[in-house]
């Protein structure tokens, strides 16, 4: 059990670490969150998806500037993400879907509102940021870790 929780909390951990060091390219209408490649960890890990969501809320506290429905939306949103990840985790490259589709539509909606700008080029915006972060970090750490773990010893 410890062992899990430990993941989880790493992983929450590195996500706010990457998102402050990578701040000005993470928030905004227009932003490439290269932590959100880390969504794709339950796919190999279920219990990563509770550290993504303490993890997106915990940088979105820390960096984001746009009190709570940024904070509570956003990390409700990679959280969702992240579990739904999980359900399709057969296949990495269809578990990617669920966060570019998310956060381009209701992180994008709430952004437009919060920073009043169009909806629809926030969107596309959030949207191919979350694609490249998925497609460009999560999926080959994923397709990079699962041999790995082939090979170590249950414990």
């Amino acid at each position: 059990m410890w062992r899990k929780v430990s993941r989880a909390a790493l992983v929450a951990a590195f996500y706010v670490a990457v998102t402050g060091v990578l701040a000005p390219i993470s928030f905004g209408p227009v932003q490439l969150r290269l932590s959100e490649g880390l969504v794709l960890l339950p796919v190999l890990w279920p219990e990563t998806i509770p550290g993504l969501w303490a993890g997106c809320m915990l940088a979105n506290f820390l960096f984001g500037g746009l009190g709570p429905v940024d904070i509570f939306g956003g990390s409700a949103v990679t959280g969702l993400a992240a579990y739904l990840t999980w359900r399709l985790r057969r296949s990495v490259w269809l578990a990617g879907l669920p966060p570019v589709v998310l956060n381009g539509l209701i992180v994008g909606a709430y952004l437009s509102v919060l920073l009043d700008v169009p909806y629809l080029p926030t969107a596309l915006s959030v949207g191919a940021g979350e694609l490249a972060a998925v497609y460009g970090v999560g999926v080959p750490l994923v397709l990079a870790l699962r041999p790995v773990l082939r090979t170590w010893p249950a414990r």
